[in-house]
C-alpha cells in the first residue's frame, strides 16, 4: 500500500485585537509598540519593545484608546501619544455600523 504524502501546514501566528478582542492572524493586524520615546505604530512589526495589536477599524482604535491599549502596553498614554494615535486612526474608513446607529 502506497502512503500519501503528508501536507505540511505552516504555523500562522495568531494575535488578539486590543479593541474588540478578536483573534486573527498576526499579519492582518497593526502593531503598536511602547518605546522610550512613547507609543508608536510599528509598520514592520519588528521594533523591540512591548507590543499590542489592533484592527484597521476606527471602532477598535476608539475602544483601545479609552484604556485597553494602555493596559496592554502596561503604560500611561501621554497626550502627544494619544493625539498621534487618534490622527493615525483617522486614516481608516468610518465604520458603517457606527454611522447607521447615529441616525
Amino acid at each position: 500500500m502506497k502512503r500519501k504524502p503528508i501536507a505540511i501546514v505552516k504555523h500562522i501566528p495568531q494575535r488578539t485585537c486590543v479593541g474588540c478582542r478578536t483573534v486573527l492572524p498576526k499579519r492582518t493586524l497593526i502593531r503598536l509598540v511602547r518605546t522610550a520615546d512613547g507609543v508608536q505604530v510599528d509598520p514592520g512589526s519588528k521594533a523591540s519593545g512591548r507590543g499590542a495589536y489592533l484592527h484597521d477599524r476606527r471602532a477598535c482604535w476608539d475602544r483601545a484608546l479609552k484604556g485597553a491599549l494602555a493596559a496592554a502596553l502596561k503604560t500611561e498614554l501621554s497626550r502627544s501619544d494619544r493625539e498621534q494615535l487618534e490622527f493615525f486612526s483617522q486614516t481608516f474608513p468610518a465604520d458603517v455600523s457606527t454611522e447607521e446607529s447615529a441616525m
